[in-house]
């Protein structure tokens, strides 16, 4: 008589830090999307590469748009009724610039960072 494998608990990681906003910088453009991790889909994105964005922006590379580009993810998210999110930064970003202005004009717009 084979005796079946005890029943797994409900796993909890889509309720821990679902959603993760990660960023990524060029030499011409800024982008951040939050990535829904369960199921590994892009929840919401904004670049500077979009044309609706790059007539109103001066310099779609600077601090300044790191910083728009910020503010308009977190209204999209809050839009979506997304209201937290994690920060996955690389090996080689520091809580420095254009990070710093992406994060920080996220977490002002009402956007709460876990």
């Amino acid at each position: 008589m084979v005796i079946p494998p005890p029943p797994r608990p409900p796993t909890i990681t889509k309720f821990l830090k679902p959603y993760v906003l990660r960023m990524h910088f060029t030499n011409k453009y800024v982008s951040a999307q939050v990535i829904h991790k369960p199921t590994a889909t892009v929840a919401m994105s904004a670049s500077s590469q979009e044309k609706a964005l790059r007539g109103s922006m001066e310099s779609t590379r600077d601090v300044a748009a790191a910083a728009k580009i910020g503010k308009i993810l977190a209204e999209r998210l809050l839009l979506n009724n997304i209201a937290a999110v994690t920060i996955h930064l690389k090996r080689e970003q520091k809580y420095h610039g254009k990070v710093k202005a992406v994060v920080d004009s996220v977490r002002q717009t009402g956007v709460k960072l876990l």
